[in-house]
């Protein structure tokens, strides 16, 4: 396998990891995946656009912890691994309840290699009921 295989792989890896952290709101993981920078805009199925930041968008899963929600649903569809240099690309959909609701989510996920990892720079989330 060469480097770039192995880049990717660990691309791939990092999003497991995220989806194991979120689904777990393992807060303090996050802290480590997020990159300090991170930005999410969300489409919600009425069409209106959220942008959240890491402190926002780690709230919404210390919040569920605190509530004691269940653990979320780990389902994952990946479509697309890109990695170039430093910069990296996933496209994948997830089922998740994120708002009270089960919903089908359409994700593009940025990440960039900095610190010695790889880190989630920028999420575009597509949201829509199962």
């Amino acid at each position: 396998m060469n480097a770039t295989n192995n880049q990717v792989n660990e691309v791939k890896q990092t999003i497991d990891d995220l989806i194991q952290t979120a689904t777990t709101y393992d807060v303090d993981a996050l802290e480590r995946i997020y990159h300090d920078d991170m930005k999410v805009i969300m489409v919600d199925p009425q069409d209106q656009v959220h942008h959240l930041d890491k402190v926002a968008f780690k709230s919404m899963f210390a919040a569920k912890r605190d509530a004691g929600d269940p653990p979320m649903n780990t389902w994952v569809k990946y479509h697309h691994i890109e990695q170039k240099d430093a910069s990296a690309n996933v496209v994948l959909s997830r089922r998740n309840n994120l708002n009270g609701q089960d919903m089908s989510l359409f994700l593009s996920i940025d990440l960039c290699f900095e610190d010695g990892r790889w880190q989630v720079l920028r999420e575009v989330i597509s949201l829509r009921p199962l």
